[in-house]
């Protein structure tokens, strides 16, 4: 059975879709931004406070379906600037344990929503529900 969930802390997507897409297996969580989260938009021009923000964010999101960063399979990360990416790194590794790291594609995306530098979208998978 597939759900589609909206965070009621968050604004609805400004696009037709949904935060949160969940089946048996997995959870895939839309792009997130620091202009989609409440008083997120005062961290907009920091790289690392936007990696910061969105991360803990996801982190929240993942834990309302009882999953964490270490079940996240797959990670894309959209950046206004690719020169940011060692500093988005630096904090984006922070909530991973060491060598166990997802998938990732990280781009360059020069339009985020709201002017954000970073936009984050996941997949994680979810824990074994038939016990």
């Amino acid at each position: 059975m597939t759900d589609y969930v909206n965070d009621p802390t968050l604004p609805a997507p400004p696009f037709p879709g949904s935060h949160m897409v969940l089946d048996d297996c997995y959870v895939f969580v839309s792009g997130l931004t620091a202009s989609d989260i409440q008083e997120g938009e005062n961290a907009i021009g920091d790289i690392k406070e936007e990696t910061r923000r969105v991360m803990r964010e996801l982190e929240r999101m993942l834990a309302l379906v009882e999953t964490s960063f270490a079940d996240v399979l797959r990670v894309d990360i959209h950046l206004a600037d690719l020169g940011d990416i060692g500093e988005m790194d630096s904090v984006y590794a922070e909530f991973f344990e060491n060598d166990r790291y997802p998938a990732r594609t990280c781009t360059e995306s020069p339009r985020l929503s709201g002017g954000s530098g970073v936009e984050i979208t996941l997949m994680a998978t979810r824990p074994d529900r038939s016990r």
